[in-house]
């Protein structure tokens, strides 16, 4: 795909672009002097970085690498990821984003845990905990993924040698930087992604000669569906509709970056345009996936490696440097938010209520020795779990089965019992990590089974015990 030339090129600019990356982080690291500082930024971010931040953690590596494949290989049926998706920012938006912005800002919160323990008690940490470790690992993982293939493209690099390396220089970016650091980057990688992606979708659709041409030789092809938004079955909405997109209702990055924001008015107007751009781009990621196969006829291409593909196909070599940048951009800025974001849950649920007596500074450092831990698991799980988007949903199927039940209906819903809470916590949980285990029996998705029981368990323990103790709502 590259000549050996362009191919130093390019390791020179991936490791030097890591490395900047990190000195701005130690330089960054010497302003983050409190434990807030480092998981919630402080709570003083303005309008236009919290945008930007939230497209740099919304479009990660399984979105331009892992959508462009699913488009490549399974058509435009894969828009209703973004379609189901969206449906569920608009209704955070309108419904639940006051409610947690309100909580967080009264109790000061830093974790969904913190929010569980309140309503259902402490107890409530250790699912809280384990159900949002199951997603960010994975989502990680997912952005060591994305660095080995690129090492792998231009280094010619062992696909798990570079998940290592990628390990290491994200994990050591993360470890020095914290969210204020991220938040920054975030802000210059949101502007790379938008620029980045904008220009390679018109640059492919004028290269495949429109859309009228692309359909006629996918129809030549005898996979015209393959241009259909339909071209999808209804299990497979519901499995995208479960996971990836109800997921968004207990993102932790999402209620963080709520939390950190300067005003409500700030994280609410800044929520619905970064979403509008981050699904946009998502859309496109599809689309262009989509576009290579009958539009540029990359048709004997590994599909994991689609988007090199494409740039390699509309740019010149300049360009494709910019386009590696973009998706550089596109692995950090998620991959970062997601350390952060699991490693949060550990220090302020597990050793943080358990060690109350250790100052800011202490607490301050094992932040930092979270984001390693955090940062082992998610490595172990890219190595076992193959596919950028299939981890992504793995994860997060574990992550809505256990929580998403005890939290909106608590949220909402005064009678639920701490009982009732826990309960559905736990049977979610553990349905939906058994039956994965188990290889999906009958063909169910985990989500299946995880979702339903946790929401059953919820309304029937609360049946039982209603009256009998006094929650906070």
């Amino acid at each position: 795909m590259f000549d050996g030339n362009e191919r130093i090129i390019l390791s020179v600019i991936v490791f030097v672009y890591f490395i900047l990356l990190i000195l701005l982080a130690l330089y960054i690291n010497r302003k983050t002097k409190t434990y807030e500082d480092y998981n919630v930024a402080g709570r003083t971010v303005s309008f236009f970085p919290l945008i930007l931040t939230f497209i740099g953690t919304g479009v990660g590596g399984s979105t331009l690498l892992g959508y462009m494949e699913n488009g490549y290989s399974l058509g435009m049926g894969q828009q209703w990821i973004h379609i189901t998706m969206f449906t569920c920012v608009i209704i955070f938006a309108l419904f639940v984003l006051n409610r947690v912005r309100s909580l967080g800002e009264t109790y000061k919160m830093v974790t969904i845990g913190d929010y569980t323990a309140m309503r259902y008690g402490e107890k409530a940490r250790i699912p809280t905990v384990i159900s949002i470790l199951f997603s960010y690992c994975a989502m990680t993982g997912m952005q060591f993924v994305a660095i080995a293939t690129i090492l792998n493209v231009t280094l010619g690099l062992d696909v798990t040698i570079g998940m290592i390396i990628g390990w290491i220089l994200l994990t050591l970016k993360t470890y020095f930087g914290g969210l204020k650091t991220v938040i920054w980057q975030d802000t210059f990688h949101g502007i790379i992604l938008v620029l980045g992606i904008v220009l390679l979708f018109a640059s492919v659709l004028i290269a495949a000669g429109g859309w009228g041409s692309i359909a006629d030789r996918a129809a030549s092809a005898g996979e015209g569906d393959m241009l259909s938004v339909m071209n999808i079955t209804p299990g497979e909405i519901m499995i995208y509709l479960l996971t990836l997109a109800v997921f968004q209702f207990v993102r932790q990055d999402l209620w963080q970056r709520v939390w950190a924001a300067d005003s409500i008015k700030i994280a609410g107007s800044g929520y619905i345009i970064s979403m509008i751009v981050a699904v946009t781009i998502g859309a496109a990621a599809v689309a262009i996936g989509v576009l290579s196969r009958y539009g540029l006829e990359l048709g004997n291409i590994d599909p994991v490696l689609v988007y090199y593909g494409v740039v390699d196909e509309v740019f010149p070599f300049p360009l494709v440097v910019f386009m590696i940048v973009v998706l550089l951009a596109a692995v950090i800025s998620s991959a970062d938010s997601f350390l952060l974001a699991g490693s949060s849950s550990l220090v302020n649920d597990i050793i943080r209520p358990n060690f109350s007596h250790h100052g800011d500074k202490m607490m301050l450092l094992w932040s930092r020795l979270s984001v390693l831990i955090i940062s082992v698991i998610a490595l172990v799980l890219a190595l076992t779990i193959p596919g950028l988007v299939n981890l992504m949903v793995t994860g997060t199927a574990m992550t809505v089965s256990g929580l998403f039940a005890p939290v909106i209906f608590g949220m909402f819903w005064k009678k639920v019992t701490k009982a009732a809470g826990l309960a559905s916590m736990w049977s979610g949980l553990i349905i939906a990590v058994l039956w994965q285990i188990a290889g999906h029996p009958f063909g169910l998705h985990p989500i299946f089974i995880g979702l339903p029981v946790s929401v059953i368990i919820l309304l029937a323990v609360t049946f039982i015990t209603n009256g009998k103790e006094t929650v906070k709502a």
